[in-house]
C-alpha cells in the first residue's frame, strides 16, 4: 500500500522521538543524521536594521532602540526594545525585551527577551526566555509543524540547532517528548532529549495513537492551556 507523504512524515518524527532513549545512552552529533539543505544568513548578506527610535551613546558604546527589526538573509528579529554594546557587528551583544520574535527559514521562535549574539558579521546566536518562550518549525515536504516550549531556547545560526532546556516539550502535532533538554536540527529534523544526562526517568514520550488514522490531530500530552473540550 502506497503510504502518503504527511504519513511518511509522521513516521520520521515518531521514529526521531523513540530514538531519544537511545541517545541518552549513546548520544551522537544532531548534524550526524541526514540532513536537507538550510539557509542560513552569511557574513557576506547585509545587516539592515529599522526602529522606530534610537539613541546611541557614542562616549560609552552604547545603544538603544524601540520597536527594533534586524534582518539579515533568511533571518529576522523582531522587539519592542533592544540595547546594544555597538553597531560593530564583528562582536556585538544585544539584548531584547518585549514581544521578541526571531523568525527563521520555515520557523519561528517567540519570547519575552532574548540575548542576540553577532560575530564576525553575522547573526551567530539567540538565547531566548520565557513562560515559556515557545518555538515552532514546519516539516519539509509536510504541511506538519513541530512545535516546542520551554524556559529557555537557544538557537545556534550556523549549526542549525535550537536548544529547548528547562521543562523542554515538543510535538509534532501527534507525538509528545519532554525532558530537561531537548535538542532539534533544523536541517536534520531529528531531536535528541537530555543527551548528556543517563538518569533514568528523564524523558518521557507519548504516542498517540490517532495519529495512524488522523493526521496532524492535536497532542493531548500538551501542558499548557485547557484540555479539549469532550465531543
Amino acid at each position: 500500500m502506497a503510504v502518503s507523504l504527511p504519513d511518511v512524515a509522521r513516521a520520521r518524527i515518531a521514529a526521531a522521538l523513540l530514538s531519544c532513549a537511545a541517545a541518552i545512552a549513546a548520544p551522537g552529533p544532531v548534524g550526524a543524521a541526514e540532513s536537507i539543505e538550510l539557509p542560513r544568513p552569511s557574513k557576506d548578506q547585509p545587516i539592515d536594521l529599522v526602529a522606530a527610535s534610537s539613541d546611541v551613546d557614542y562616549k560609552n558604546n552604547k545603544l538603544r532602540f524601540q520597536q527594533l527589526v534586524v534582518t539579515q538573509g533568511p533571518l529576522r528579529v523582531e522587539a519592542q526594545e533592544a540595547t546594544a554594546t555597538g553597531l560593530d557587528f564583528t562582536k556585538s551583544d544585544w539584548t531584547l525585551t518585549g514581544q521578541v520574535r526571531i523568525t527563521l527559514p520555515d520557523g519561528k521562535l517567540t519570547a519575552d527577551d532574548a540575548q542576540l549574539a553577532f560575530r564576525n558579521n553575522q547573526v551567530a546566536r539567540a538565547t531566548a526566555h520565557g513562560a515559556p518562550a515557545e518555538f515552532e518549525h514546519k516539516l519539509k515536504d509536510s504541511p506538519q509543524v513541530v512545535k516546542g516550549h520551554a524556559d529557555t531556547i537557544d538557537y545556534d545560526v550556523q549549526a542549525g540547532t535550537v536548544r529547548l532546556s528547562g521543562a523542554g516539550w515538543l510535538s509534532d502535532g501527534d507525538n509528545v517528548i519532554r525532558g530537561d533538554t531537548l535538542v532539534y536540527g533544523l536541517a536534520t529534523q531529528r531531536v535528541q532529549a537530555n543527551p548528556d544526562s543517563a538518569v533514568p526517568g528523564g524523558v518521557h514520550i507519548t504516542i498517540n495513537p490517532k495519529s495512524q488514522d488522523k493526521p496532524g490531530a492535536k497532542a493531548t500530552d500538551q501542558p499548557k492551556g485547557k484540555p479539549d473540550a469532550p465531543p
